[in-house]
């Protein structure tokens, strides 16, 4: 399958609910791992699976790092190009980390980030080679939390959207997700994008296990038994609560492997990729 990666382009032609700021943007590696910190320009970088005129499905991807940074490798860079790999194309995402020197209303800047990652795959489905109805967005962990505020809240429109197209998600894809701002979500990511001062309105909204409904979209999630940084409950009740509402949901729990794994849980031989492959299949997104 040829790759075509693009590079890292601007999100908007102007940035909505944004304060005049420095941009302090920095990448670094961890442990091997791609850090990039502040960001407070969104950009998007696009791989396209083949350099033909077949139209193929796409995924956006939110990449982790509790609202605070991005690990934009092994939860972004390297996701896309399994997507390839497999025929599908993918966008990452480099969403807006909440801040309120940065952003007139901070906790939403991510949402609009995100819904406009989608409108975008839909305005230019035709020149970017995507199928407009298998257009689906998958989020690791905070990413995984925005992924699902996606799907749940894609009829509350953040952005401008004078066609009026359709910002829903046709699957979701979830590893290792927060869903929750309750109690049993994660501190951290929650305090990050509604915090310090916390309403019980924005609790409700941001917990999108609250919000799902008949119309919520086909969902796939990973999550490990023994994850201490964002309780296995966040993927529980939220593939529960899609099933009371008949919308198909598959979850996949490893015993142990805690949390931010990426694409390979190293305590398993269960590759989680090749379940979602099974899983894009039976679900028809992918031949």
């Amino acid at each position: 399958m040829n790759t075509t990666m693009g590079q890292f382009k601007p999100l908007y032609s102007v940035t909505p609910n944004e304060k005049k700021h420095e941009n302090k943007e920095a990448s670094s590696s961890q442990s091997g791992i791609l850090i990039i910190e502040k960001v407070s320009s969104p950009t998007y970088q696009y791989y396209r699976a083949g350099k033909d005129n077949e139209n193929r499905p796409c995924v956006i991807v939110c990449p982790g790092g509790g609202y605070f940074i991005l690990a934009a490798g092994h939860e972004g860079s390297d996701v896309a190009e399994f997507f390839n790999s497999i025929g599908i194309n993918a966008l990452v995402l480099k969403y807006r980390i909440p801040n309120v020197d940065n952003q007139i209303d901070k906790t939403i800047a991510p949402l609009q980030d995100v819904q406009q990652a989608m409108y975008l795959c839909r305005l230019n489905a035709a020149n970017w080679g995507i199928d407009a109805k298998k257009i689906g967005v998958m989020g690791f962990s905070a990413g995984g939390h925005l992924a699902a505020s996606l799907a749940t809240h894609y009829d509350d429109v953040k952005i401008s959207n004078p066609e009026n197209i359709s910002l829903r998600p046709d699957f979701q894809i979830l590893i290792y997700p927060v869903i929750s701002f309750q109690s049993f979500g994660h501190g951290g990511s929650r305090n990050n994008l509604i915090g310090p001062v916390m309403t019980e309105e924005a609790i409700h909204y941001f917990s999108n296990e609250e919000q799902i409904n008949t119309y919520s979209p086909p969902a796939f999630l990973v999550h490990a038994k023994d994850d201490d940084a964002v309780p296995v409950l966040n993927s529980t009740i939220y593939a529960k609560t899609l099933q009371i509402n008949k919308v198909a949901a598959e979850i996949y729990l490893y015993e142990k492997g805690g949390h931010g794994f990426g694409m390979k849980n190293p305590t398993s031989e269960v590759y989680w990729p090749n379940l979602l492959k099974e899983w894009l299949h039976k679900n028809q997104i992918i031949n």
